[in-house]
């Protein structure tokens, strides 16, 4: 699968994951893959969205926090669900996947936006990265 298609099923969980309290997510992105998956998901792909859900989630507060702090004229609260889980996946490859450069992570998002968001959300997802990711010239 590629990459994009992982991180998709990354955002599915994300935004599932805002309406329950599944306490144990290796089970629950294998319910998910069992379940929702087109196709079969090859171990790799597996690891990385399990990595990246559980990266997520274990640093939603301080991901919320960086979120929270770029908005402008806006609360957390305001953000949709699906921009929100947009955003913290985002955020959190910007800060803590570092074999992804910001850039990349910055136009998946986009494009999940403009895939499952609303047409404003492309512009308004685009301008809060741009001001969290550090440019490419300071990294």
């Amino acid at each position: 699968m590629k990459r994009s298609e992982a991180r998709e099923h990354v955002f599915k969980l994300l935004y599932e994951m805002q309406f329950q309290q599944e306490e144990d997510i290796e089970e629950l992105v294998d319910t998910y893959l069992e379940n929702f998956s087109e196709k079969e998901v090859k171990e790799n792909d597996r690891s990385f969205i399990l990595r990246e859900v559980k990266g997520v989630a274990q640093t939603r507060e301080t991901l919320d926090e960086e979120i929270a702090g770029a908005l402008k004229g806006w609360s957390l609260g305001r953000l949709s669900k699906v921009d929100l889980a947009i955003l913290r996946l985002a955020v959190y490859e910007i800060h803590c996947a570092e074999e992804i450069p910001a850039s990349v992570s910055i136009n998946e998002a986009v494009e999940l936006a403009k895939k499952y968001s609303q047409s404003a959300a492309r512009a308004f997802i685009n301008g809060i990265l741009g001001s969290i990711a550090p440019r490419e010239d300071e990294e």
